[in-house]
């Protein structure tokens, strides 16, 4: 995957979280945390793809590999879910 592109689900994205932008990144674009990267040394890195809004480190689980989400968990970023649970609040 050599280039970004916006997730398919975008409207329906758009109405649940208006001030996030999700597009299609391979793990290597995305330049996670170095953390999250350890973590993931067994996926390959430029094949693999998630599906974030970078600016505001939250990843979409329902186009990301589970064990991408759970890296990304484990750090400052937010899955989805969460996010709409903190921004509800």
């Amino acid at each position: 995957m050599s280039s970004t592109r916006s997730c398919p689900d975008w409207p329906t994205l758009l109405e649940e979280v208006p001030d996030l932008h999700f597009k299609h990144y391979s793990v290597a674009e995305a330049q996670l945390p170095s953390e999250v990267l350890v973590s993931l040394r067994d996926i390959p890195m430029a094949e693999e793809a998630i599906c974030a809004d970078l600016e505001h480190n939250v990843v979409n689980p329902a186009h990301t590999d589970p064990r991408i989400v759970a890296a990304l968990r484990e750090s400052y970023w937010y899955d989805l879910d969460d996010w709409l649970a903190r921004t509800q609040q």
